[in-house]
């Protein structure tokens, strides 16, 4: 097949592309089929092409790539037509939809999106409900491709792919409800009209969904509509699996649609009294074992609680209040299937907030029973099968189902309260498990694992069940099962407060956890319980600290998983932190030793056999040691692991050596070296000169982004140092070439935003640590021409990082923090900004309106706020010269922005006294181009 650049493709040619991407046995034949309609798509011959294809209606593939292709321009390209085209293309448009309206749905539902984001976009088409219900609302074979249409125009309202603004959405919106009872009007004739008729019946409220959750319906006239009668009876009758979904999601629409209850009364109260109702059917559901009605019927019981949530909290029992919503919820928690209760899981937690803030205890007496029995239901749903064997998993859906019942319980335990919920409840339980053996083993493990859940938030001070609980855990026989074992142990893992402060219990759990660790099954949960102990009991840890070296050095010998091995080498490496100055350079060496020999195995066996093996494992285990080994060093005094660092230093350079064109393994001989400066701060400054020239010197053939990152921790580190400020500047700039080069290749910061990320994280602790040696520097001007360039990126992190430097940098020139060099900080920054500041404040306004989501614009508003800090007149005329830039028209002829919004903007941001009032302004102005 030839490439666009030929000119427009052939129909038989486009044919030929359609039919070997659906029909081509071989892969290779399908991906290229893709890849050249794809190209097509993005043509301008596709407008033509796509409109001739439906017109010649040669077959259901071609058809459906046509309407497809028409969407797709209509929703990214619209601005490649002229306005004088625009009244065809939607006379073609509604011309294709009736023509090929049996031929296939999914054309049909392409079709009416085009036909939607057109209406949308084409200022020029007035009142376009009005003139579709006109042209096709007494043709009953034209009905479903019009309901069709109806129905996917208000979802397009808020759609993120046409970019129409707030002005054109604002006129729409209103359009659209001053139409809004014709819609229904129309939906109540075709109800009348299909009787029985199922297909149609969906497609209604699937519609009046649609206008649901628009929120354009006049809700007083809805209150005493036909139409709503009927979806509660529908609900009430014996129905199709698809019609109750849509009639579910209909209603689900409605409740959502009056969440401010007290202005929509009428309506509120006809849902309220419908989904009461409905009790009698969910049982009919659970009767017959059918899971997807009950689980619709759980949405709705679940939707009008969070819809009343408010009236339920101020006034419980009374009017709307009313508590029979919850008996609903706690009905659905009874259902043997987990995922019918898990629906409900967002208005527990919800619940529980609200009342956590009212903080009422009488208001707390209420709720408590109904907390109380859905905790319950909870242990019981959390029972594994009797038959499971093994551990429980935790990465199934049901293991994922356990971990989520544990975040609720965790939010909703104090209105039962933690310790009397663990004493009465849990403790009678347990005890008669452990002493008598009665409930099945299955029980036990729920309970405990719903104690693990709660055990964190009891006050471990003065509450002699704890320990109890505890001293049983450690006394269970190894013949229980094994999940019941595995489930103690991590309940062990989350007492370790507990263990804190009764440290006779240390001995007994270590035990009990060493049992664990020599079985493949446990070792893993035992280790992560080791941990935790570690981290919070580390002075009575210290005494055992020989005990955990010898489990460090034989890590292999135990069954762990990589994160449970690293975690007891974070133990230990805390526990170590603890000790004895003077025993810390011995044991830190011990800790490391067994790393360090691993890795010089490895490149010893390496140069002999001329591969290379992955030393990954070794160099993670090195980096948690670092990262949780820091002990208190008072000044003078020289850095315990000082010398354990220069000694390993020569093992680490040779690994990033033999591994420098591998970008993972570079990673991490960076994240091992990150730690271990940090952990020696400036004691490492031996390491300086060698590390800077091995970084650079790699970086210039392999431009790893990790070695922008460790950089930064060197300046950091050394930045304040005066006899290290060139070095680090040298370091920079040897650096920055080959990332300008990288970056400036076509698509460069968009395919590279980690280099982008480490680049600006470098400049800015330069910023931070040693201002002037940078803005002094011949290297700046290159470093703030790629930031407003790369200021469009669309990528968090990287984002985040070139709007902090803008800002600090600029911040530089604000503070006057009483440093001799405040003034030639000032002029240096009014050079820089002289040179680019209308040019920086013209992308931050085009970057907001055009490239970035809504979440960065906080970042953009503080880059704003400092320049104007720094010199307002001068910013007043920039931001006053981006503006005049801005495109006052939509390419469909709305009106983007008037002259008073543009003048009320530039007046809210230049008279504003605090950052937040730039980002409010900011925020509301760029809605009007999004």
């Amino acid at each position: 097949m030839t490439t666009m650049e030929g000119g427009k493709p052939s129909l038989p040619l486009v044919y030929q592309a359609v039919q070997a991407l659906y029909h081509d046995p071989d892969p290779a034949g399908k991906e290229r089929a893709s890849v050249w309609l794809g190209e097509l798509q993005r043509s301008m011959y596709a407008w033509e092409i796509s409109d001739q294809l439906l017109q010649l209606k040669q077959d259901v593939e071609s058809c459906y790539f046509a309407a497809q292709t028409m969407k797709m321009k209509i929703q990214t390209s619209f601005y490649e037509l002229p306005p004088e085209t625009h009244n065809a293309l939607r006379d073609s448009l509604l011309s294709h939809i009736q023509n090929l309206k049996d031929l296939s749905p999914i054309i049909i539902t392409q079709l009416a999106l085009a036909i939607a984001d057109l209406a949308l976009q084409m200022a020029s088409w007035k009142g376009c409900v009005h003139t579709l219900i006109e042209k096709y609302g007494n043709d009953v074979s034209s009905m479903p491709f019009l309901i069709e249409i109806l129905t996917v125009l208000p979802e397009e309202v808020h759609s993120r792919s046409l970019r129409i603004g707030s002005n054109r959405r604002t006129e729409i919106i209103e359009d659209l409800a001053y139409y809004s009872t014709t819609v229904v009007a129309l939906l109540v004739t075709c109800t009348e009209k299909s009787g029985n008729n199922e297909k149609m019946l969906i497609k209604v409220f699937r519609c009046l969904g649609s206008w649901f959750n628009l929120g354009v319906l006049d809700n007083n006239f809805i209150a005493s509509n036909q139409l709503l009668m009927i979806l509660f009876q529908v609900l009430r009758d014996e129905t199709s699996t698809n019609l109750h979904e849509a009639v579910s999601d209909c209603v689900c629409s409605a409740l959502y649609a009056i969440e401010n209850v007290t202005t929509n009364m009428p309506l509120a109260l006809q849902l309220f009294q419908g989904v009461l109702t409905l009790e009698t059917a969910y049982h009919m559901a659970v009767a017959r074992e059918d899971l997807d009605k009950v689980l619709n019927y759980c949405r709705i019981f679940t939707e009008l609680c969070e819809t009343f949530l408010e009236m339920t909290v101020r006034t419980p029992g009374q009017g709307m209040g009313d508590l029979r919503t919850l008996e609903l919820l706690l009905i659905c928690a009874g259902h043997p299937q987990y995922e019918v209760v898990e629906i409900s899981f967002n208005f527990w937690y919800r619940l529980g907030e609200h009342l956590y803030k009212t903080n009422d205890p009488g208001l707390h007496r209420v709720f408590r029973p109904y907390i109380q029995r859905l905790l319950h239901s909870l242990a019981r749903h959390c029972q594994l099968d009797p038959d499971h064997e093994g551990v429980p998993e935790d990465t199934d859906d049901f293991g994922e189902f356990r971990m989520r019942v544990s975040d609720l319980v965790k939010d909703v335990i104090f209105l039962v309260g933690s310790m009397e919920c663990f004493s009465q409840v849990v403790f009678q339980w347990l005890y008669s498990t452990l002493r008598e053996g009665n409930p099945p083993w299955e029980v036990t493990e729920a309970v405990l694992f719903i104690m693990a859940s709660i055990a964190k938030s009891v006050d471990p001070e003065n509450n002699p069940t704890l320990a109890e609980v505890l001293e049983q855990i450690v006394m269970l026989p190894e013949s229980v099962h094994i999940a019941v074992r595995y489930t103690s142990i991590e309940l062990v893992g989350e007492m370790s407060e507990v263990i804190d402060r009764n440290p006779c219990m240390l001995d007994p759990v270590l035990n009990y956890l060493m049992k664990g660790l020599r079985e493949k099954p446990l070792a893993s949960v035992a280790a992560k319980a080791i941990h935790n102990i570690c981290s919070v009991c580390r002075d009575h840890m210290a005494q055992h600290f020989q005990g955990l070296l010898d489990i460090a050095r034989s890590l292999d010998s135990f069954a762990l998983s990589t994160e449970a091995a690293v975690g007891l080498l974070k133990g230990t490496a805390l526990v170590l932190a603890r000790l004895p100055l003077e025993r810390i350079a011995e044991c830190l060496n011990d800790l490391c030793a067994v790393q360090v020999m691993a890795l010089k195995k490895l490149l010893a066996q390496d140069s002999g056999s001329g591969k290379l093996s992955d030393p990954t494992v070794w160099l993670d285990r090195l980096a948690v040691i670092f990262r949780h080994t820091n002990p208190i060093v008072e000044n003078g005094q020289t850095h315990p692991c000082q010398k354990v660092i220069q000694e390993i230093w020569p093992v680490m350079s040779e690994t990033l050596n033999a591994h420098r064109g591998d970008n993972r393994i570079v990673e991490r001989c960076c994240r091992c070296l990150r730690f271990a400066v940090r952990c020696v701060g400036k004691g490492s400054a031996s390491l300086l000169q060698p590390l800077v020239t091995q970084m650079v010197g790699v970086y210039q053939v392999y431009p790893h982004s990790c070695f922008l990152y460790l950089g930064s921790i060197l300046v950091d580190e050394y930045g304040m140092e005066e006899g290290c400020r060139q070095g680090l500047l040298d370091m920079l700039q040897a650096l920055c070439m080959p990332t300008f080069q990288l970056l400036e290749q076509p698509n460069g910061l968009r395919n590279h935003p980690d280099t982008v990320d480490d680049l600006f994280r470098l400049a800015t602790r330069f910023v931070q640590r040693s201002p002037v040696t940078l803005l002094g520097s011949s290297i700046i001007i290159h470093i703030i021409q790629c930031a407003i360039a790369a200021t469009t990126l669309d990528h968090r992190d990287a984002n985040c990082s070139v709007m902090k430097f803008i800002r600090d940098l600029i911040h530089t020139g604000v503070t006057n923090d009483h440093e001799d060099d405040f003034e030639l900080r000032k002029r240096l920054i009014g050079q820089a900004m002289e040179q680019h500041g209308q040019q920086l404040v013209t992308q931050l306004i085009n970057t907001c309106c055009f490239c970035l989501p809504p979440y960065t614009l906080p970042d953009v508003a503080e880059v704003l706020w400092e320049i104007m800090v720094f010199d307002r007149p001068t910013f007043c005329r920039w931001l006053e010269a981006a503006l005049k830039g801005l495109p006052k028209e939509t390419a469909g002829g709305a009106i983007s922005v008037t002259h008073k919004q543009l003048t009320d903007f530039h007046k809210q941001v230049t008279s504003a006294e605090e950052c937040k009032q730039v980002c409010w302004a900011i925020r509301e102005f760029t809605r009007l181009y999004r």
